[in-house]
Parts: C-alpha cells; sequence; structure tokens
C-alpha cells in the first residue's frame, strides 16, 4: 500500500509562499527586491530554473507586475511578491489585469507605512488598499494567512483561484507571517488539488476570448496557440474589441465582478474557535488572529464566553457570516494592526444592532493577547 511520507520542516513564512507556489505550478516570477518580501524572491531565483521556469529581477514593481501579465497570456502560471511602496505602483497594472480577466498572483507582505514607514515592522494597513487600490468597480480575491503552513496553503489556493476565474489574486501576508519559523509538515504527495485555467476547445475562426461560461468566467487561450484576439485595458465586447456601448460596458463591468460574488461559496475560506455560545466574538486575521486565538483561549478559562472568527479570505468579503455574528453576538472585537480597515466593514453589517470595538495598533508591533484579553474583560 502506497502511503504519503510525512516530512516535517523547520520552514519561514516566505518560504512556504515560495514552495507553496511552485506546487500548484508557477514558473515564472518576475520581481524586484523590497523588505519584508524579500525572501520570496531569492527562493524563486533559485528554485525556478532548476524546474524549467524563469526568474527575472526587473527594474521596478511597474515592470515586475507587467511581466507576469505577459507571461500569463502565454500560458505560464505567474507570481510576484512585493511590500507597501511596490504594491503602490502596481495598481495600474492590477486594474488591467482584472479589466483584460489575467490570472496572476501579488503576494503583498505588509509593512508599516504610509510611503516608506518602517520597512521591517509589521502592519495591516493595505487591507483597502488591496480591495480598492486600483480605480473603478473591479474583481479582486485576496487571502491572508495566519500560519506558516497556511502561507503555504494560500499560495497554493491563490493560483487555483487565479486560474480558475481568470482574477487577480492578492496574497496578502504581514512582517510577522513573512518572517516567523514554525515547523511544518508536508507530505511528499501533496493533498492540494492543482487547477489548470479553463481553455477553448473550438477552432480558432469561432473563438471568442471574453464570453463567459455558467459561471462567469470565459476560456483562455494562450498566446502562440494559433487563436489570435485582442488584450485591452478598454471596456470591450466577446471579441475583444474596443466600445463604448453602455449596454456592453455595464454587462462586462457586472460580470467581472459578480465571478467573486456568485461563487463566494467556493473561494471563501475561514475557521472558528469557540463560537458554539459565544456572546463575545473577536473577528481577527493574520498573525493578530494568532493573538487572538490566545485571548479567546484565556478568556474562556476566566468564564468569559468569547469566540473567535477567523477569515482567510478577506475579499470577497464574507458577509452572511458576518451578518449572522453581529445578529446573534453581544459585543464584536475586531483587533488589527491598522486604524480600523477591516472594522468598517462589520460595522456596516452591525447596522447598530451590536457594538462593534477595534483594537487599533499602528506603532509596528504585533497586538498582543494581552491587550485583545483586557477588552474581552472589560465589556464581559
Amino acid at each position: 500500500m502506497n502511503r504519503a511520507v510525512e516530512i516535517a520542516k523547520l520552514m519561514q513564512g516566505n518560504e512556504a509562499v515560495a514552495e507553496g507556489a511552485l506546487a500548484a505550478g508557477v514558473r515564472f516570477f518576475a520581481g524586484y527586491p523590497i523588505t519584508p518580501s524579500t525572501e520570496i524572491a531569492e527562493i524563486m531565483s533559485e528554485r525556478l530554473p532548476r524546474m524549467g521556469g524563469k526568474f527575472i529581477q526587473m527594474e521596478d514593481e511597474i515592470a515586475s507586475i507587467a511581466a507576469i501579465i505577459g507571461a500569463s497570456l502565454a500560458g505560464v502560471k505567474t507570481i510576484t511578491a512585493t511590500s507597501g511602496p511596490g504594491f503602490s505602483l502596481m495598481q495600474e497594472n492590477l486594474g488591467f489585469a482584472a479589466m483584460a480577466e489575467v490570472p496572476i498572483v501579488v503576494v503583498n507582505v505588509q509593512r508599516s507605512g504610509p510611503s516608506t514607514g518602517m520597512p521591517t515592522a509589521p502592519a495591516q494597513g493595505d487591507v483597502m488598499q488591496s480591495r480598492w487600490g486600483t480605480h473603478g468597480d473591479h474583481p479582486v480575491i485576496v487571502l491572508s494567512p495566519s500560519s506558516v503552513r497556511e502561507a503555504y496553503n494560500l499560495a497554493f489556493k491563490s493560483v487555483n483561484l487565479a486560474e480558475k476565474y481568470r482574477v487577480p489574486v492578492i496574497l496578502l501576508m504581514d512582517e510577522v507571517i513573512g518572517h516567523l519559523r514554525e515547523k511544518v509538515v508536508l507530505s511528499a504527495l501533496t493533498e492540494l488539488e492543482v487547477v489548470n485555467r479553463s481553455e477553448p476547445n473550438v477552432d480558432p475562426a469561432d473563438y471568442l476570448p471574453y464570453r463567459a461560461n455558467q459561471n462567469g468566467v470565459p476560456t483562455l487561450a494562450n498566446f502562440g496557440q494559433g487563436y489570435r484576439y485582442h488584450v485591452t485595458g478598454l471596456v470591450h465586447d466577446e471579441k475583444g474589441a474596443p466600445t463604448n456601448n453602455p449596454v456592453v460596458a455595464e454587462g462586462l463591468i457586472k460580470r467581472l465582478n459578480n465571478k467573486n460574488t456568485f461563487n463566494i461559496d467556493d473561494i471563501s475560506m475561514d475557521s472558528s474557535k469557540n463560537m458554539e455560545d459565544a456572546e463575545l466574538v473577536v473577528i481577527a486575521y493574520g498573525s493578530v488572529a494568532r493573538s487572538a486565538s490566545q485571548a479567546v483561549k484565556e478568556a474562556r478559562a476566566m468564564g468569559i464566553k468569547a469566540g473567535l472568527y477567523r477569515p482567510a479570505v478577506l475579499w470577497p468579503f464574507p458577509e452572511q457570516k458576518v451578518k449572522a455574528l453581529t445578529e446573534r453576538a453581544n459585543v464584536i472585537i475586531v483587533p488589527e494592526m491598522n486604524l480600523g480597515q477591516y472594522r468598517l466593514e462589520v460595522e456596516r453589517l452591525a447596522g447598530g444592532r451590536t457594538r462593534v470595538i477595534g483594537i487599533n495598533r499602528v506603532h509596528g508591533e504585533l497586538i498582543t493577547p494581552e491587550e485583545i484579553l483586557t477588552a474581552l474583560r472589560e465589556v464581559y
């Protein structure tokens, strides 16, 4: 009987991202070194050539995302990695990838900002930028890991989601997870299923590059395979031809965004702890969720009925689940290393029915379990 061999390895979060992306089939990386994501580029520069892939260090982050868009159109699974200032430079081409429906993955290992900020300090200040950084109503999927193993899994999932839905996917890390080292057990035979883009099965003369299937996703012909079509950031029809037709424009923009909302059950990932009878609910993501988990454990030991809800996919926002929490909880606490970006979405759904409290820190250090526990004790 064949059995998967379990291999335990001390692994860094950034290393796990690189390995997860490679396992999902990524064979092209273009990027520019920037703290605290540089290890991802370093590992890719070593590993990709050995696997028949390509690594290119670009002159800046604008060129980096442009290069992975081009490589993706040629049929290669692609990824880049950056941090705050570089992520800002990528926004215009993120919009292009969303409009042209080019599957790419951008890893943003967040650091303190604005501007150059504190390059080696953790933060979660790019949550809203990851959703609304580029202009216009556009689709995006954003994932946020809370452990090294999850960094591997979500990097793998990010590639799968980009390919499946022809949408830019952002893996929104933070410096703590990026540089954290944990023992990770990876099966020699992976349990994760690789997803490849859906390619056309029609004659090139009959191919419509932007005709969607039942999930709202068109098939994607790789450049060089005999399918000739137009790729543009302009509003376009099913043939890819630019148009100002208002009916076509509205249909396109709605379809692009509905790809995520209509398939949210397939895209979303979350977990919970002690939620069965919870009266106080903590909603946390990324590295802060680790502190929240410990705080909830200690609160329970004190007799405080606290629970934790942790979204691993931040966008599309898990509206139905969060709304249900706001209808049952007495108080919701949202700790995050920013001034309340994700809390705003929770407050919107709470609609005044439930008190929502933010624990917000922008001093470049992780929010501690003690800080969250103090808040739980004060409101119980």
